[in-house]
């Protein structure tokens, strides 16, 4: 019944049910979560889209009746506030304790790390093109950097006035170390990975930061982007007030540190209060531990393709944190001694040169400036090697807006 009934068609079926003057004519693909949700797009004979999404488990349910009532707590005055869209629930239906939903669909598509990426240094056309008066379009980094500072900058009565969970930093670093304990009961992940990611949390430097509302589950298959412009943020399951760094780990997997460095300094003047100066080291740290929660989720569920792959993962994540030498997630480890030692000889190349670096008045051309765009220490710029983008899962590139004639 359940392979049945999560069949592009079966769910177009659906939003006829559920929302009345849809005539399915169309479906197309909706990245989602495989092991929880069946999803698609369908189209209407009016040319209108709808995105549907069913659970395949009690558990998966629960989450999207959980969305339906954050969505909900989402009025219209605080959606003016944010420069996104969020997904409305045009309706449900609900099939052997099972509740399907069906949102208004929304404009643009999903893109891959690698083509976020793309699409930040060379964007696609607008639509339409703007008058010579408009003020030019921003790189997609920087508007995914505001996008995160006006949601983190809502007020925390909108979570917990909507019964959602709140915790403290301090709380947040316990749950975490629960999460850890649990891990390593399953005895499959490697004790090197366990000591850091243990050392880290018992750190209390690291923890000590206000909490903001965040989203929870942001990452690639969650965004949709429009022609160059960030469109929406969808998912919204687990939004709750606590550790602003979740909404970061996915930046980890981007091949281009700049990236990240570019959307905090973005956030740093859109939030109402700036990061603190070990954010990033806590996304890398969330984005490493996600490999083991997603190896426990499959030994819960009995999953042994998930359990592979995790290992697999971990494994190599494991060997790249011992080949980098890094001491911690998100700090880089020494360098070579050869590259140590040709930095030397640079160095000390460049402070014969720096003594002419001058210009007319004394003043030191470039030999003393810091790299652009690089704060020294305010560790809000982290230090990135290889394997630290392992943890990211990648994500699908299928745009919702192809569609497939329903039979």
């Amino acid at each position: 019944m359940g392979e049945v009934r999560t069949t592009p068609e079966l769910l177009a079926a659906v939003a006829a049910a559920a929302v009345p003057g849809v005539a399915p004519v169309a479906t197309g693909p909706s990245p989602d979560d495989a092991a929880d949700f069946r999803s698609c797009v369908v189209q209407d004979s009016e040319g209108r889209r709808w995105r549907v999404r069913s659970p395949l488990n009690t558990e998966a349910s629960m989450r999207l009746e959980t969305e339906h009532l954050v969505l909900q707590a989402f009025t219209p005055s605080v959606r003016s506030r944010l420069p996104f869209h969020l997904p409305t629930v045009a309706g449900s239906v609900a099939q052997d304790g099972l509740r399907t939903f069906v949102y208004s669909h929304l404009p643009g598509h999903t893109l891959s790390l690698r083509e976020f990426q793309r699409q930040n240094e060379h964007p696609e056309p607008p639509v339409h093109t703007p008058s010579p008066s408009a003020t030019p379009r921003a790189p997609l980094a920087v508007q995914l950097g505001r996008s995160l500072g006006c949601l983190h900058s809502l007020p925390r009565a909108l979570v917990m006035d909507a019964d959602l969970p709140a915790y403290s930093a301090e709380q947040c670093r316990k749950r975490m170390l629960h999460d850890l304990d649990q891990a390593a009961t399953t005895g499959l992940i490697p004790g090197d990975l366990l000591r850091r990611w243990e050392e880290a949390l018992e750190d209390t430097t690291l923890w000590q930061f206000s909490t903001r509302v965040v989203h929870g589950d942001l990452h690639e298959d969650n965004i949709t982007v429009d022609h160059g412009s960030l469109a929406s943020f969808t998912g919204w399951s687990d939004l709750h007030v606590g550790d602003p760094a979740v909404d970061f780990s996915w930046l980890v997997g981007m091949s281009d540190p700049a990236f990240a460095d570019t959307v905090i300094e973005a956030y740093s003047v859109a939030a109402v209060q700036p990061p603190d100066r070990h954010l990033l080291r806590r996304a890398h740290l969330k984005a490493e531990f996600a490999l083991a929660e997603w190896l426990v989720r499959g030994v819960d569920r009995g999953i042994t393709s998930m359990v592979d792959n995790a290992q697999r993962m971990l494994t190599t994540l494991a060997a790249d944190v011992r080949a980098s030498a890094s001491p911690s997630p998100g700090v880089a480890g020494p360098p070579p001694a050869s590259a140590a030692a040709s930095d030397a000889d640079r160095a000390g190349d460049s402070d014969v040169d720096s003594v002419d670096r001058t210009d007319s008045d004394g003043r030191a051309l470039d030999g003393d400036s810091a790299p652009d765009g690089h704060p020294s220490d305010d560790g809000l710029s982290p230090d990135h090697h290889s394997g630290e983008g392992g943890s990211s899962t990648g994500g699908s590139s299928a745009a919702s807006g192809s569609v497939t004639p329903t039979s």
